[in-house]
């Protein structure tokens, strides 16, 4: 089992910044991909970012490519989204989440899921 908790959301105004963490607690391994996912109001949960927990391996969605970078702090066993230029567009319930299938987008392709935390940008 692994246990995710996401943190450091809030509310911010559009064209700022914000760094959301994941806590990553369990039975982790160097073969885990790591994913940040997120879900606005009355839309699916979409793939915004994944990183091999051993590094070597990134994505990004098109739509923060650019704007938001991921991380692996392997001393504090968090992964780490850092979102730049910030738009009312990319405001959601952010997700951190685990697994073992790389390359893959899709939310079943993780196992385990964080509780979320709330990113909200105002215009």
């Amino acid at each position: 089992q692994v246990q995710l908790v996401e943190s450091g959301g809030g509310l911010v105004q559009a064209g700022g910044s914000l760094r959301l963490s994941c806590g990553v607690s369990g039975r982790t391994s160097s073969n885990y991909v790591m994913g940040w996912f997120r879900q606005a109001p009355g839309k699916e949960r979409e793939f915004v970012a994944a990183i091999g927990w051993s590094g070597g391996y990134t994505a990004y969605a098109d739509s923060v490519k650019g704007r938001f970078a991921i991380s692996v702090d392997s001393a504090k066993s968090t992964v780490n989204l850092e979102m730049n230029r910030l738009t009312p567009e990319d405001t959601a319930v952010y997700y951190c989440a685990a697994g073992n299938t790389f390359g893959s987008s899709r939310a079943s392709a993780f196992n385990y899921w964080g509780q979320g935390s709330q990113v909200t940008v105002s215009s």
